[in-house]
């Protein structure tokens, strides 16, 4: 993938519980009109789960979140044969499932292997692009995990065992994500916001998720329904940093925020 210019990701939540709910799709109509809607509107990447990673998430076990994702992805390669597509889970099984039955390209682990041990070694296996997320403590448990001595300083320590670990075992397209509302607090988020162009010292795309999530929310003090002027206030800064890939609810206007950087970028040259 090219990523001279920055991509778009757009979400595809197949569960009952996800935090915005307007994201919640488990009919079949209603995956089927969001699958054609994220490409309508210009997504070059599908990003399908079956597991919500909000904050005290339920439990969801692996049978379920495999017959979720089965399900939504038999819909969305019905609806859209040729769409990329990456599956958000931090299990290896259901990572292999998707991947050699269902063709989808991209694993996005928000663990990076640290809730599966056997995920590495089935990366290394897929040999399909891995994004690895910061996150410490579980979906249920990350909120207790925010206290950091540098936590810039952590994050990077982080990224750099992981990526070594999956480069001895062949692992080399690698995409990072700094893991915004997960094991952090708002005001953490903004910090690292603010240095997110220190992330490209790792030559690696790097992915960012803000879309509608608590960070903006406590700012501007609105709910996930009225977050999207916040969302894409923060993407267009993103993308000042230098990001590769904006994952969003609302791919149109992420869509558009990137055409009008890309304006600004390209006026000189």
């Amino acid at each position: 993938m090219d990523f001279s210019l920055p991509k778009v990701m757009g979400i595809l939540n197949i569960t009952p519980d996800s935090f915005f709910e307007g994201s919640r799709k488990q009919t079949e109509k209603e995956i089927a009109g969001r699958v054609i809607q994220i490409m309508e509107e210009g997504a070059d990447i599908i990003d399908i789960g079956g597991y919500s990673s909000r904050p005290s998430a339920t439990y969801v076990d692996e049978a379920a979140e495999i017959s979720r994702l089965e399900y939504g992805l038999k819909i969305l390669f019905r609806e859209i044969p040729n769409a990329i597509v990456s599956v958000d889970t931090f299990r290896s099984e259901v990572a292999k499932r998707c991947v050699e039955d269902f063709g989808v390209a991209i694993i996005n682990d928000i663990a990076a292997g640290s809730l599966d041990p056997k995920m590495f070694e089935t990366v290394a296996r897929l040999q399909v692009p891995y994004i690895i997320m910061h996150l410490r403590g579980t979906p249920q448990t990350m909120m207790q995990h925010t206290n950091y001595e540098n936590i810039m300083q952590e994050i990077f320590c982080y990224f750099a065992e992981k990526v070594n670990q999956l480069h001895q075992m062949g692992v080399n397209d690698i995409w990072i994500d700094p893991g915004f509302g997960f094991s952090k607090t708002t005001s953490q988020n903004y910090e690292i916001l603010e240095k997110l162009e220190e992330f490209l010292i790792f030559e690696l795309p790097v992915l960012v998720g803000f879309s509608r999530k608590t960070m903006i929310r406590e700012v501007i003090e609105t709910s996930p329904a009225e977050s999207l002027n916040g969302t894409t206030a923060l993407n267009m800064f993103a993308l000042t940093k230098d990001i590769h890939i904006l994952r969003v609810h609302d791919v149109k206007e992420a869509v558009q925020t990137v055409k009008l950087f890309n304006k600004i970028k390209n006026t000189n040259e």
